[in-house]
């Protein structure tokens, strides 16, 4: 049993920071050749044998005895069972989370629009929603009721017709919290399937199970392997790697929160990573101190001591405006700004999933209730995407509408440009409009 905490200790006025940084951040998802070769073959299974190699499958992975596809099936009336069988506090705080949720990303919903330019030409651009989701949700020895809402009512609130949920039950332990929160969120079918078989039951259909445009939701390493083979036949929202969290504290938080707050990803994996950066040496070494007092409490302390110890770190900074630079270059998951007034910070913060302002913001909240999504960009890729959201779910085409008059001047222009690129098929296509309106 590990008895202490001993967390990578930098500052930025050591000689090899950047390398002491970089070594830190980095991280890549296992993708050996065993995992590529079997996730092929069993994407390939299902794509050729459908149901029957769902049901081979989920007996052979799960150590479930079934013999079709129905036997993994929860309707409506048997998710509403699940929702009246757990504690009522646990079903209101489910509900009360799902319409914070709701209310969040009711405001990023995008409409249609159009207008008319100079030349009479009408342009714009149509909203509508992806007809069928698909969302994974991990069972067995993790089972996230707050994933279902989260990946769920987006698409709900997009406007998405029709949403199917898989979600393994080894040895049918059901976790009647997770079918709970989908009768919530308003998932409209759910199978007790998991793994690379139910990402290609949903990107490819079955006999039983239904096609879907987009798969959200995160997974194993099979999981995500599988999310990336069945991209571009279907959309996915992105390839999640461990979960991480950067605090910049200014060294006027109380220490035991901010450690709390360190543990509050260190004990979803020992791969998440926890990072601290303070301009107060000596609160650097409180931190530690409140570290190693609690993390024995905690549960899954093992998991956490795994955590700090090899992947996180308690770095040292001059001044805090340094602090920024460097959440920057980390771009991580989830950032913490315990300092006195955020706000000002704040609008230097450029690459971040979720951003939490000031000391009574934990990153827990976000997780659960305040209602933004915890579906956020990891390993640095908050550079260049965001936490899904509503625009997961919905479309946009181009609308463009050209009449007699306006014709002309685009028409002129696309010709010109069509054969520079060698094209006469366009060029003529663009001419004949306005070309016969001039005779």
């Amino acid at each position: 049993m590990i008895k202490s905490l001993m967390p990578k200790r930098f500052s930025e006025n050591d000689v090899d920071f950047e390398n002491q940084l970089k070594n830190l951040i980095e991280w890549s998802p296992a993708s050996d050749k065993n995992t590529l070769f079997l996730v092929r073959e069993i994407i390939d299974d299902v794509i050729n044998r459908g149901d029957d190699a769902l049901v081979e499958f989920t007996s052979k992975y799960d150590g479930l005895n079934i013999h079709s596809i129905n036997e993994l099936l929860l309707d409506r009336e048997q998710m509403k069972m699940h929702y009246d069988s757990i504690e009522s506090s646990l079903r209101d705080a489910l509900s009360e989370s799902a319409h914070r949720i709701k209310d969040f990303h009711e405001q990023q919903k995008q409409s249609s629009w159009q207008f008319e330019d100079e030349d009479g030409n009408l342009l714009g651009q149509n909203i509508c929603p992806i007809d069928r989701a698909g969302i994974y949700v991990p069972g067995g020895k993790a089972a996230y009721p707050s994933s279902v809402l989260m990946n769920s009512i987006p698409a709900k609130v997009a406007g998405v017709n029709e949403i199917i949920m898989v979600s393994p039950a080894p040895y049918k332990a059901i976790n009647s919290a997770v079918f709970a929160a989908a009768f919530i969120a308003g998932v409209d079918k759910a199978y007790l399937v998991g793994g690379a078989q139910a990402i290609a039951a949903l990107a490819y259909g079955t006999e039983s199970i239904k096609k879907v445009d987009v798969i959200v939701g995160p997974g194993n390493k099979y999981v995500a392997c599988a999310k990336k083979m069945v991209f571009g036949d279907v959309g996915i929202d992105m390839i999640a790697g461990p979960s991480e969290i950067l605090i910049i504290c200014d060294g006027r938080t109380n220490p035991d929160w901010i450690a709390m707050d360190l543990f509050s990803q260190a004990e979803h994996d020992e791969d998440a990573q926890a990072i601290l950066i303070s301009d107060d040496m000596s609160f650097l070494n409180n931190v530690e101190e409140s570290m190693n007092k609690l993390f024995s409490k905690m549960p899954r302390s093992e998991i956490i001591a795994s955590s700090i110890n090899n992947r996180s770190a308690l770095i040292y900074v001059n001044k805090l405006e340094s602090a920024v630079k460097l959440s920057n270059i980390i771009s991580p998951e989830h950032l913490e700004l315990s300092i006195e007034n955020p706000e000002e910070m704040l609008p230097d913060i450029k690459n971040a999933g979720a951003i939490f302002l000031g000391r009574y913001t934990p990153e827990a909240i976000g997780d659960y209730s305040a209602g933004p999504n915890h579906v956020l960009p990891t390993s640095t890729s908050a550079r260049f995407s965001s936490s899904l959201g509503v625009y997961n779910f919905q479309k946009r085409s181009s609308i463009i509408k050209c009449n007699e008059n306006s014709v002309s001047k685009v028409g002129k222009l696309a010709a010109i440009l069509a054969r520079s690129e060698g094209l006469e098929a366009h060029a003529k296509s663009a001419e004949m409009r306005y070309k016969i309106l001039k005779n």
